[in-house]
């Protein structure tokens, strides 16, 4: 993220406005209201989706979305997961005892399961990790095994705000309308990830179960921060901020494939570079991946595994590289010391 570029200030003023002893209490634990109808305006201009603030629940990031829906739905529950996909996701579905099943990827996103499962989590707008947008055919087949199976889709929207090639494509949620998907947004990568303010669609099905269910629960998220974001939407300093950082972030992801392009040879591919805020490069056999993230860390750059997206293993090389939060001249400067190491 480019943290530079936040309008501190303007938060700030928002801040002191909601720091005061009106706003000490706690409230609704399904979030405030005035921000769950600005989600739901939100999302509707900006994805299609068009919901109710009944359906908008506000949680404190995708993993505790994924634990209460995790205790709703139960144990007995089977989730398929992205194959490679969010560790995270993974390990916090497991430790909620629910099981799951690894659904493999390819060009087109997600392939459809074969097995029983009760829901599909899936990152169609920018697979993680690997950076592919999923088909608009593939989305329709989904849908399709959704409706079909009784399952319902997790959809998690995470940088659709950033895409820089080929035509938008319709969220899962808008094609569906929310019958058989439940839509995940979140503010970290938009604003800032210390933020910690997401937030859940329900299909209008399960409202009603999902309130009782969680009827003695309390919110998750400071209450003052919920009244500044819904603040900050409403005078349409989100959006004036989206279109700021789309241009930041176009600007830096074509600097960094110029600088990977200018210093590295074919035999280094790229992968996932149609959107989001980090691309994959495929190394060549010679490199392993625990000696190329040992090289690049002696020359002071940090780089990340692939490796550990997968539950059960690649033969490939992959790395990934995170530019959201670098300068132009730092992103030009880093892959030419990559290079000069790898």
């Amino acid at each position: 993220m480019d943290n530079e570029a936040f309008p501190y200030s303007l938060w700030h003023k928002l801040l002191k406005k909601h720091v005061n002893k009106n706003n000490l209490s706690t409230r609704p634990w399904a979030g405030e209201d005035v921000l769950r109808s600005e989600i739901a305006r939100y999302v509707q201009r900006s994805r299609g989706v068009v919901c109710n603030v009944s359906q908008v629940f506000v949680y404190g990031g995708t993993q505790s979305q994924l634990q209460a829906l995790s205790l709703f739905f139960g144990p007995q529950s089977k989730v398929g997961v992205e194959e490679p996909g969010f560790k995270r996701v993974h390990t916090t579905l497991r430790q909620c005892g629910l099981s799951t099943e690894a659904i493999p990827v390819n060009k087109a996103g997600i392939t459809l399961p074969s097995k029983t499962i009760h829901m599909l989590y899936t990152t169609p707008a920018h697979q993680f990790p690997l950076g592919m947008i999923m088909t608009v055919e593939r989305r329709a087949a989904l849908l399709q095994w959704a409706n079909l199976n009784d399952a319902y889709i997790i959809e998690d929207d995470y940088d659709s705000e950033f895409r820089y090639k080929g035509q938008p494509i319709p969220s899962l949620a808008k094609m569906d309308q929310l019958q058989r998907v439940i839509y995940f947004g979140t503010f970290s990568k938009t604003l800032l990830p210390s933020l910690r303010i997401s937030y859940m669609i329900l299909p209008k099905s399960l409202i009603a179960s999902f309130n009782a269910f969680n009827h003695e629960q309390k919110s998750v998220v400071s209450r003052v921060e919920q009244l500044v974001l819904a603040d900050f939407i409403a005078e349409g300093q989100f959006d004036k901020h989206l279109a700021k950082m789309r241009t930041v972030y176009r600007k830096k992801q074509q600097a960094l494939l110029t600088a990977i392009s200018t210093h590295f040879s074919e035999e280094f591919q790229i992968i996932g570079e149609k959107s989001g805020l980090h691309i994959v490069m495929k190394l060549p056999n010679r490199l392993s991946e625990k000696n190329a993230i040992q090289l690049a860390q002696k020359i002071g750059i940090l780089v990340y595994p692939c490796s550990t997206s997968y539950q059960h293993g690649t033969e490939d090389t992959l790395i990934i590289l995170g530019y959201g939060g670098l300068t132009l001249q730092q992103i030009d400067e880093g892959i030419a010391l990559l290079a000069s190491v790898w």
